[in-house]
């Protein structure tokens, strides 16, 4: 993260993570008294293109597979495909693993 926040700027790399500058700052400090792994996993989806094998999906970038464990933490009807990934994340072994550690980072 500090190598892209020095190629460009914390509020760039923030930015194109979707989280604010202040987050980015306190990683970079050691300051984040957040959740380090959802953040790490925001950044290698966003920035190093890591992808994860999702039981419905195939393929997906860790970073979305992030916001749909966000999502799949409350059911919400809004659309077909909402609904099904509720039900994919449930089933999947990264959301049961790690279900306490989906946060908002």
């Amino acid at each position: 993260m500090a190598l892209q926040c020095a190629a460009s700027s914390q509020n760039k790399v923030a930015s194109r993570m979707g989280r604010s500058a202040a987050l980015v700052s306190q990683v970079l400090r050691n300051k984040y008294p957040g959740d380090l792994h959802a953040v790490e996993e925001l950044f290698r989806g966003h920035f190093m293109a890591e992808t994860v094998r999702c039981p419905e999906l195939g393929a997906l970038p860790l970073h979305e597979c992030h916001d749909w464990m966000a999502k799949a933490r409350h059911f919400q009807s809004t659309n077909t495909l909402r609904v099904r990934m509720y039900r994919a994340c449930k089933r999947c072994p990264r959301f049961t693993k790690g279900e306490a550690d989906v946060q908002d980072a």
